[in-house]
């Protein structure tokens, strides 16, 4: 009941936010429902996926209860079974998807050869994709894990902090290594990177290789030229996989377009390529995080409006006396 309930009753708190008009009250080791019959229907439907939840062991957040609400609410079927795989367990933690699109994601990875994971901040496109290559190491199924991104700044500038290339472009690629060291033992990964069964470098590093039997990822693809997301697509080798992963609202490059907006026109066809389009509803950070995409999404689409009405508006016709 504890684990069920959460700290301060928080999960509980997040049940009654589901169903407007519902009380809950616990009372021993009982929940007590009331209202209208079809919201208290609806919502024991709910506390009773979430028992078989915390049964199976899981560690259960307010994320996880508005998703499986939403999931019943859409009758898409139980949570506790389309949430339950996980995809790797580090350190007594496992990392799963958390609602449907994320789990509509991690089983394209499963089928496809390359998947593009699109989607705003918070929807765990690439610490999914990294969870899954971790998985395929461990597996055998392929022999070295490569990380990449291109080195653009996201509004700041870097250039002229002290050091070699190498302490130059760390900062860019920080937040691959936390990620590792967050999945794998991380006295593990040190001996790991040295040998080059992992390897975590630059965008541009990538140019003139051919890469075989690897896991790669392409992190932060919004801030690819189309030249260099060709490139990166085209050193795919023999029993690889790859997985790019961006925001198209968050391009950072100075100028010209961005290689993400540009190949999803391009190979949105081909086969054995998918394109996973993550929304805010697949956002698993704080629930403010959702709503400032949401937000952000909105202005977007009015600003773009108003640019549009402005380019067609009519020259006004002068007044004749």
């Amino acid at each position: 009941m504890v684990r069920l309930l959460g700290p301060q009753d928080r999960l509980l708190s997040t049940i009654e936010k589901q169903f407007p008009g519902l009380s809950v009250h616990v009372r021993g080791n009982e929940i007590h429902l009331t209202g209208e019959a079809e919201t208290v229907a609806a919502a024991k439907t709910l506390v009773d996926e979430l028992v078989v939840m915390v049964r199976d062991g899981r560690e259960l957040a307010p994320v996880d209860v508005a998703q499986s609400a939403r999931i019943l609410g859409r009758g898409e079927g139980s949570p506790a079974e389309l949430l339950s795989q996980a995809i790797l367990t580090s350190r007594g933690r496992s990392i799963r998807p958390k609602t449907l699109g994320q789990k509509a994601y991690v089983d394209a990875i499963d089928r496809n050869t390359i998947v593009f994971g699109i989607g705003p901040a918070g929807t765990g496109k690439t610490y999914l994709a990294m969870a899954k290559a971790v998985q395929a190491l461990q597996r055998k199924e392929v022999d070295r894990i490569i990380l990449t991104r291109p080195a653009v700044e996201a509004g700041e500038r870097l250039g002229f902090l002290p050091g070699t290339l190498t302490d130059k472009i760390d900062p860019y690629l920080r937040p691959l290594y936390d990620a590792l060291n967050e999945m794998m033992d991380p006295e593990l990964v040190p001996k790991l990177l040295a040998s080059g069964t992992v390897e975590v470098a630059p965008l541009a590093y990538m140019r003139g290789r051919t890469l075989n039997n690897s896991f790669i990822i392409l992190d932060e693809a919004q801030n690819t030229t189309p030249e260099q997301m060709k490139m990166f697509l085209t050193r795919l080798g023999f029993e690889s996989k790859m997985v790019v992963t961006g925001d198209i609202t968050q391009v950072d490059l100075p100028v010209g377009a961005s290689g993400l907006q540009l190949v999803t026109k391009i190979l949105d066809r081909v086969d054995d390529i998918h394109f996973a389009r993550l929304t805010s509803a697949d956002v698993v950070r704080h629930t403010l995080v959702g709503q400032i995409v949401d937000a952000y999404t909105r202005y977007d689409a009015q600003q773009q409006a108003r640019d549009f009405a402005r380019a067609n508006r009519l020259p006004s016709k002068k007044r004749t006396r």
